[in-house]
């Protein structure tokens, strides 16, 4: 009894240890969560399986200059306004390791997606929805606050616990390598198929707004584009298919007004970011005397 005692006590003290090493934070929100996936790793997983869909065969990567450059140019702001922001706020190990990569691939599906390590990819058919650069960054933005605030990873953690016990992931990689690639793609929002996504929780999703809200306007784009891009996704549905991105990413009304109460905070980012019209200044004239 007295061994059994002990045994329960080194377990749940092992446990404790575990949980208190995997307690961050995430970036502005300040939420609180539970990750013990190591970057360095989850990093390389992701790479593995981007590298994997740009080899499918059915992967076309679009041809359109112009849409590319586009693409390219409002994942490469965002992406330097993160890593700004990050390094002023001591949180650049947040980032490390990121290579950056942003590619339009040629669909119809209204969908786009992001992975660890800062792999970015858009698909052509939410261009008409983005309609510009500045809805295009509610897209990217949105995308790119996942991967940051480490919700796949969050996610992994948990499905680690429940479908395999809890072991560490290089271990459940060796042992579980089938198992373990599931969790992964689940856990990224991605299906079975790579580039299918898979709804985050409605915590991830508020918060991917927010980040997504501000990471744009730390990029110099308005933040005001946001409500008008996900009106547009909403009324896209209808008489017609759930667009994908909208299937697990529901603009519904009340999530439209969490945008706008995040907006008056995502408006101070885009004033310091320099882009933001300056209101206009009128020169008081003083009166001399003669």
């Amino acid at each position: 009894m007295t061994n059994r005692i002990r045994q329960n006590g080194l377990s749940l003290a092992c446990l404790l240890l575990m949980f208190l090493a995997g307690c961050t934070t995430v970036p502005i929100t300040g939420r609180s969560q539970f990750n013990t996936i190591p970057d360095s790793l989850i990093n390389s997983m992701a790479l593995q399986e981007y590298n994997a869909f740009l080899k499918k065969s059915e992967t076309k990567l679009s041809t359109d200059a112009e849409k590319t450059a586009m693409v390219q140019r409002v994942g490469t702001r965002i992406a330097a306004a993160v890593e700004k922001y990050m390094t002023e706020n001591y949180m650049a190990d947040r980032i490390a390791g990121y290579q950056w990569e942003f590619n339009l691939v040629d669909s119809e599906e209204k969908n786009a997606w992001a992975m660890p390590g800062g792999k970015v990819v858009v698909y052509t058919g939410i261009l008409e929805i983005a309609q510009d650069e500045a809805g295009l960054a509610v897209v990217m933005g949105h995308e790119i606050a996942h991967a940051i605030a480490k919700h796949g990873s969050e996610r992994m953690t948990q499905g680690l616990m429940v479908t395999l016990g809890g072991i560490a992931l290089d271990k459940a990689l060796e042992d579980e390598p089938s198992a373990t690639r599931e969790i992964f793609l689940t856990s990224y929002g991605i299906g079975a198929a790579v580039g299918v996504m898979l709804p985050y929780s409605r915590t991830h999703e508020k918060e991917a707004d927010r980040l997504g809200l501000i990471f744009m306007a730390m990029a110099g784009y308005d933040p005001e584009a946001a409500v008008g891009f996900w009106q547009r996704m909403a009324e896209s549905k209808d008489g017609a298919q759930v667009p994908e991105f909208l299937s697990t990413h529901p603009a519904s009304e009340s999530r439209i007004e969490n945008i706008k109460n995040y907006m008056y905070e995502a408006k101070i980012y885009y004033q310091r970011s320099g882009q933001a019209p300056q209101p206009q200044q009128t020169e008081k004239l003083g009166v001399y005397g003669l």
